[in-house]
């Protein structure tokens, strides 16, 4: 047993070394921004690196919540409100938050993360990733049921309708211009004066 170890000492300190060091001197001639794209043997590392951190236990969970229209539903809604700003309605994570992360937000509807267990994505949410944008939800005040749900509709963003993601806009999060365009709009719907809305605000 011990001359395995003895062997694989052999290949793979060697194999570790020069990936160091080329990444040194890549980093060196072209800096650690994060607006460069990572390279395979980043993307290799941080896949490793997850899969590795992941406990048994949790790759193995089972997902209590059944999936009903009520839970996708639900979790839609908290997809549209929470997750959506880095990772698109759609999960596709092409929008600008997700893609000047680094590593930018995957797409979410392709294998490398739909061949995830459910328990490895509840975890995921849970708990976050470490060095990447990822935050972990899990913790005071967080409902697990809530995290199970997404995991229902991560399964379902590959099969997201039209009609879905037009329902999934109306509950984006607004940005401060986007209301005043708004209620722009509401004021000259209503013949130029103030909407019901804003003169309660003045009162």
């Amino acid at each position: 047993m011990r001359w395995r170890w003895f062997l694989a000492g052999v290949v793979v300190g060697p194999l570790m070394a020069g990936a160091v060091t080329w990444m040194v001197l890549q980093t060196r001639a072209a800096g650690w921004s994060a607006r460069m794209p990572p390279s395979r043997f980043e993307a290799f590392l941080a896949a490793e690196a997850r899969s590795l951190s992941m406990p048994g236990a949790a790759m193995r969970r089972m997902n209590p919540v059944s999936e009903s229209p009520a839970v996708l539903a639900a979790a839609r809604e908290h997809w549209a409100d929470h997750c959506a700003i880095c990772h698109a309605n759609d999960g596709s994570g092409d929008v600008p938050m997700g893609k000047q992360m680094f590593p930018p937000a995957p797409d979410m509807r392709e294998a490398p993360t739909q061949r995830l267990t459910d328990g490895e994505l509840f975890y995921v949410i849970e708990n976050g990733i470490r060095l990447t944008g990822m935050p972990a939800w899990g913790g005071a005040g967080h409902d697990e049921s809530d995290s199970w749900k997404l995991v229902r509709f991560i399964r379902h963003l590959p099969l997201l309708t039209a009609q879905e993601l037009q329902e999934m806009e109306a509950l984006n999060p607004k940005s401060p211009d986007e209301l005043k365009e708004e209620q722009e709009e509401k004021e000259f719907l209503n013949g130029g004066q103030p909407s019901e809305h804003t003169t309660h605000q003045h009162h």
